[in-house]
């Protein structure tokens, strides 16, 4: 029999058993099945002779595929055969892959490595900033935001974690400043962040409605109705407390006007005038 065919092997085990002796004791039936683990590693090792992009290209594709044991390989032959930025590049991914298995440890060595080989790298300070996030370390996660936006400020994402570290910290006026300009420059990085990114780690209900009223007036401020309607929405499921403010904040001034405005505060309480 193949090894593979071996790793796959299920084995099913009948055994009677009596639990017990004596009159009256009666035997019994018992089925374990015992599955063999899966391989951790599922492809050839990275060839002696691939080059350098060619290894960070399927790299990039087992990562893709989740396969990050073999992607770690990939990116690590690759990088025996770079340096300087490109080193700072493929130490990013390789922290990356890290966070996604959730070796936090590693993947803060790895940003940092990359860091190091290329100060001006602004993904690396900024990734670096999701590992304290993601271990509520709060303010650390924000140093290294601002890091990365005082070396790329052209970018909605750093924005918007920057907001999301002030806003786990309660610190909400700083939070919101933060998201108004990730807005600017992206009207849709929320959209993306609530698929596949970093979230505001908020404690409570509470907050959690907090956050949905100030991201709601923030899209109201830009003029985007639908946006601002469903994070209104979100605020109103979340249990937002002050909700009348709707009625008063400028910022939704021009929503007010839109009947599914009051379409939708008629659906949770009679609308309070100014």
């Amino acid at each position: 029999m193949s090894y593979r065919k071996t790793c796959l092997l299920v084995l099913l085990i009948a055994v009677f058993l009596s639990p017990s002796t004596g009159a009256g004791a009666q035997a019994y039936r018992t089925e374990q099945v015992q599955v063999t683990p899966p391989l951790v590693r599922a492809i050839e090792p990275p060839a002696a002779e691939a080059t350098a992009a060619e290894l960070e290209q399927q790299a990039d594709r087992l990562r893709a595929e989740k396969l990050y044991l073999d992607a770690l390989d990939y990116y690590r032959a690759a990088l025996n055969k770079k340096a300087g930025a490109e080193e700072a590049r493929l130490f990013n991914k390789i922290g990356i892959t890290e966070l996604m298995m959730q070796r936090y440890k590693e993947a803060r060595k790895s940003f940092e490595r990359s860091i190091h080989s290329d100060r001006r790298y602004a993904d690396a300070y900024n990734n670096l900033g999701v590992i304290y996030y993601e271990t509520k370390k709060f303010s650390a996660a924000v140093k290294q935001y601002e890091k990365a936006i005082q070396v790329d400020g052209s970018s909605a994402s750093f924005f918007s974690n920057l907001g999301a570290a002030y806003f786990s910290k309660r610190a909400f006026e700083p939070a919101a400043a933060a998201y108004q300009h990730a807005l600017e420059l992206d009207p849709e990085v929320f959209v993306r962040t609530s698929r596949a990114g970093v979230q505001a780690q908020l404690p409570s209900p509470e907050d959690r409605a907090r956050y949905d009223y100030t991201v709601a007036k923030l899209y109201a401020k830009m003029g985007l109705s639908e946006q601002s309607l469903q994070y209104l929405r979100k605020a109103m499921e979340d249990g937002y407390k002050d909700l009348k403010s709707v009625y008063k904040d400028a910022e939704f001034a021009e929503l007010r006007k839109n009947p599914r405005f009051s379409e939708l505060m008629a659906s949770s309480a009679p609308a309070i005038s100014n």
